[in-house]
């Protein structure tokens, strides 16, 4: 997994433990072209072919138009992308672990660039809140009941 940058002047990671099996939100988390159906946040989402290392996919999220690419998929455990927008270069990962009662999600990113710097406050608490929403959202998704 492409670590993110720990000297980024913006960076956040979060946990969340999700009450289903770790395949399902797996599943759910990289089908990325259904991430609008569930998070809010997320008005467009495109996979621009399988979901594997080098692929691209390009989504909307807050009102930018974002063109990421995939740096790892391992499946049940490791989903990672890039992205770069207005200068802004980004690292985002998604950790999997298998827990008593479910499936422990962890989700970290680092964001560099001139604009990360100037405006660090803003962005800080932009990624904060978008990864508390996403946590939560994907774990509304993944305990519907199916069936």
């Amino acid at each position: 997994m492409k670590p993110i940058n720990s000297s980024a002047p913006v960076k956040a990671k979060k946990s969340i433990v999700i009450h289903a099996d770790i395949e399902r939100v797996w599943n759910i988390l990289t089908h990325i072209n259904k991430w609008s159906a569930w998070n809010a946040d997320i008005s467009i989402s495109k996979m621009n072919g399988q979901i594997q290392v080098g692929q691209t996919f390009d989504w909307k999220t807050g009102g930018t138009t974002l063109h990421s690419n995939i740096h790892t998929c391992n499946p049940n455990t490791q989903f990672g992308w890039t992205g770069k927008v207005f200068g802004v270069y980004a690292i985002h990962n998604w950790i999997l672990s298998e827990t008593a009662n479910g499936t422990k999600v962890t989700v970290e990113e680092s964001m560099e660039g001139i604009l990360a710097k100037l405006f660090r406050k803003s962005f800080q608490q932009t990624l904060e809140n978008g990864m508390a929403n996403w946590l939560e959202s994907l774990k509304k998704e993944c305990e519907k009941k199916t069936g």
